[in-house]
Parts: structure tokens; C-alpha cells; sequence
């Protein structure tokens, strides 16, 4: 990293705090740890950091809820630490606004790499994605501004976080097939590994809002062995 990096740590478990923060330091980043969503408040309030990684079980409020109020506050990048590996478990962690997700127990290696692919996308900003206002296909208008659905009769459609980072990169790619792996990583980070089927959910959940029938989609289609494609050639 081109600086000194500054994390916070919110995990009770006394035990990973010390070991992430002797790992952390020899990547050159200065580590804080704290035990809960009160000792990291009060943190934030006092100390800037690049990055917070929070870990989802935690004594009083929990990860999830404390990830939803630390989003509403601020767009600092935020790693979900957590023994939980299901896809519905990953897909909430990424909903509620999540910059990454990494299951218990990791090689500290791949939280560095994780770590550094987050601060490199927050620090280059979303690319085209950024520039655009909003973005029209098949009727539909998507709002990059206010981050809404618009359907042809004029209907705003709510989405989640995650849906709505899903479908800015689909629309920001029509016509060609993307892979799993690249829309988790335009998304929101790569927070899954290649077998896990999260983004399958999250594709049935953006079908669902657009009313593209699953078994036979016109917009979002299935390549079987590859990925998805976003096949609209009215995309603008």
C-alpha cells in the first residue's frame, strides 16, 4: 500500500484481535481492536480509519445490524468476519452493505488480499458507473443517482443493496456473458468463493423485481457453465 493503513477491528474473540493485529502490521497497516458495536462508535468518533472489519457474532448488537447503521453513516469500506458459510448468511452480510464477506477460519494472506482489493476499488471509486445519471432498457429506468428501479409504468421498485449494485453492473455490461466471479467482484468485492451460489439468489431476486420470468428470461439470461448475460440491445 502506498501508506500506512488504518483498520479497526470489531470482534470479542481477544484471541483474533492480536493475531490480525500482529499479521496487519507487517503489511504495514496499524490495527484497532475493539470488543463491541459501543467501543466502535466511539472509536470511529475519535480516530479515521480506511477500513472496518466487523464480525458478524458479537455481544449485544450484532454484525448485521451494526454493518446497516455504520452504512447509513458513512461509505467506509466495511469486511464481514464470521464462522458462517451459508449463502443466505452472505448474500444478508452483502445486502445490508457489506464491502466483502470472509468465513472463519481464513489464511490471514487471503484477508490481506481482501483487504487490499477493497481499499484499491473504494480508492479508484466505481468506475463508469459513477459518471452516469441513469441508465434505460426495455422501459425500465434505473436511477444511479438515487439508486431506484423504475419500471415502464412509472413504478419505483424497491431494491437492496446488493440488487441494485447487481443490476448497475449488469446494465453497464449488456450483451455480453459475465461470469459469476466477475459480478461478485464488480458488485460488491469478492466475498464468495467460484462454488458458492449467492449470486444465483441474487440474480432470482433482480429477475423477480424486473418480472423476467425465471424459467424463460428475456433480460437476465443463464449461460449454463458460464455465467449471465444481460441481453437487451436497448441498453443507453
Amino acid at each position: 500500500m502506498d501508506s500506512m493503513v488504518s483498520i479497526l477491528i470489531v470482534d470479542d474473540d481477544e484471541q483474533i484481535r492480536q493475531l490480525l493485529r500482529e499479521y496487519l502490521a507487517g503489511f504495514g497497516m496499524s490495527v484497532t481492536g475493539v470488543t463491541d458495536g459501543a467501543a466502535m462508535e466511539e472509536s470511529l468518533a475519535k480516530n479515521s480509519f480506511d477500513l472496518v472489519i466487523l464480525d458478524l457474532m458479537l455481544p449485544g448488537e450484532d454484525g448485521l445490524s451494526l454493518c446497516r447503521s455504520l452504512r447509513v453513516k458513512s461509505d467506509i469500506p466495511i469486511l464481514m468476519l464470521t464462522a458462517r458459510g451459508e449463502a443466505m448468511d452472505r448474500v444478508v452480510g452483502l445486502e445490508v452493505g457489506a464491502d466483502d464477506y470472509i468465513v472463519k477460519p481464513f489464511e490471514p494472506r487471503e484477508l490481506v488480499a481482501r483487504i487490499q482489493s477493497i481499499l484499491r476499488r473504494s480508492r479508484s471509486g466505481r468506475g463508469s458507473l459513477t459518471e452516469k445519471k441513469e441508465a434505460e432498457f426495455m422501459g425500465w429506468r434505473l436511477d444511479l443517482i438515487l439508486r431506484q428501479l423504475v419500471s415502464p409504468d412509472q413504478i419505483v421498485i424497491p431494491l437492496s443493496n446488493a440488487e441494485f449494485r447487481l443490476l448497475a453492473v449488469l446494465v453497464e455490461h449488456p450483451n455480453r456473458v459475465l461470469t459469476r466471479e466477475f459480478l461478485l467482484d464488480e458488485a460488491r468485492g469478492r466475498g464468495m468463493e467460484l462454488f458458492d451460489r449467492s449470486i444465483d439468489i441474487l440474480i432470482s431476486r433482480v429477475r423477480q423485481k424486473l418480472n423476467d420470468d425465471p424459467r424463460t428470461p428475456s433480460l437476465i439470461k443463464t449461460v449454463r457453465g458460464e455465467g449471465y448475460l444481460f441481453d437487451t440491445k436497448e441498453t443507453r
